[in-house]
């Protein structure tokens, strides 16, 4: 396996300096030294790509203009000094050509959500990672909270009986107005069906799908959906609510909405088995309250004594953990994986490409609903 504590060499597409996404990558595969970029195409337009490589310290000559230039150029460098996984931080569209490239030249890959666009790019993905062996890996990051663990380790071990109910919601409301006619770049690209692919579901339901399915490991069996577009002159949905059903038989409840004025980033899990019930959000994201049938409501805490090994916190107790920490969670996993040459996401911990094309699955399925 080598030295598994070297930080493992990476190479970003997309997530140039003016790219919020791109600098919470960097800082994350940083944090527990998991990886440190070395070569970058860092923009779609060449000459931008080439400055944002330079801004960022990277030597010159791997300051790419292409990612496809990358890619050759990377391949072509001795084993030792090359770079080993690819991370796209592109908006979805690029997502499926460049992680079918890298992985045909050899390269572990690290993609943003939705991993991509249709079922059919969804397989040929699933078929190229399982030639290439390489390790593929998708960021839904909210898995990485430490809480998050805990809720899974505890309804996995038992503790609330079997799940009969789940309630999840993704609220947001930053594009309740039309954003996107303003030339608001992040708002354009994911309104623009040639390049999203799908609006709020593929944006944060595909999080909320990861999230609810990674707690509970429970496979949805189907989904009854109200997918509207509220905001007049916009193309995709940007607010869908579903029934859901399990194949266990558990029932569910899914909201997903990017119009709610005052809403920020509030995703939140609910889950109830036959004895008691766990309620964890992204905005509160260090506690876990604990319900029963007969009381008291208990709430268990980042750094608390007695939490499950996978909810372990880098600082003590009373220093929170939050968004780009539970990003770290994901590449410390996926740089172990690497350095172990294994793809296994329930081994090492992360959401692969089977993750990726389940929340693929998902979208298709709510999307069909609609009228």
């Amino acid at each position: 396996m080598g030295d598994v504590t070297r930080a493992i060499r990476m190479g970003m597409v997309g997530g140039g300096v003016d790219a919020f996404i791109g600098s919470v990558h960097r800082v994350a595969s940083r944090l527990d030294e998991s990886m440190t970029l070395v070569a970058g195409a860092l923009s779609s337009t060449p000459e931008r790509s080439v400055a944002s490589g330079l801004s960022l310290g990277l030597d010159e000559d791997r300051c790419y203009a292409t990612w496809q230039d990358m890619l050759t150029c990377e391949a072509a460098r001795p084993a030792d000094e090359r770079m080993e996984v690819v991370v796209i931080v592109t908006p979805n569209h690029v997502h499926f050509p460049v992680a079918k490239a890298a992985l045909e030249a050899g390269f572990h890959v690290v993609c943003d959500k939705p991993m991509v666009c249709t079922l059919d790019e969804s397989n040929a993905l699933v078929a190229a990672q399982q030639a290439s062996g390489c390790v593929f890996a998708v960021t839904y990051n909210y898995t990485g909270y430490p809480m998050v663990k805990q809720m899974r380790g505890m309804v996995r071990s038992g503790e609330i009986g079997p799940v009969r109910k789940v309630m999840v919601e993704y609220l947001q409301g930053w594009i309740a107005t039309p954003l996107e006619q303003t030339g608001q770049k992040q708002a354009a690209w994911r309104s623009d069906p040639t390049k999203a692919g799908a609006g709020a579901i593929g944006d944060i339901g595909s999080h909320a799908e990861n999230i609810m399915t990674y707690v509970t490991g429970l496979e949805l069996s189907s989904v009854n959906a109200d997918v509207a577009t509220l905001v007049p002159g916009r193309v995709l949905d940007d607010d869908v609510s579903a029934l859901l059903r399990f194949e266990n038989g558990a029932t569910g409840v899914l909201a997903i909405s990017q119009v709610c004025p005052g809403c920020r980033n509030g995703l939140r899990l609910r889950v109830w088995g036959e004895t008691g019930g766990l309620e964890w959000a992204q905005e509160s994201p260090n506690a876990l309250l604990q319900t029963s049938l007969d009381g008291p409501d208990s709430v268990h805490r980042l750094g608390d004594a007695g939490l499950c090994a996978a909810a372990g916190s880098r600082l003590p107790g009373g220093h929170p953990e939050g968004f780009i920490e539970a990003f770290a969670a994901l590449y410390k996993s996926i740089a172990a994986a690497i350095h172990a040459g294994r793809d296994d996401g329930d081994e090492f911990d992360y959401p692969d490409v089977h993750a990726g094309a389940r929340g693929v699955r998902f979208i298709a399925g709510v999307i069909s609903d609609r009228a």
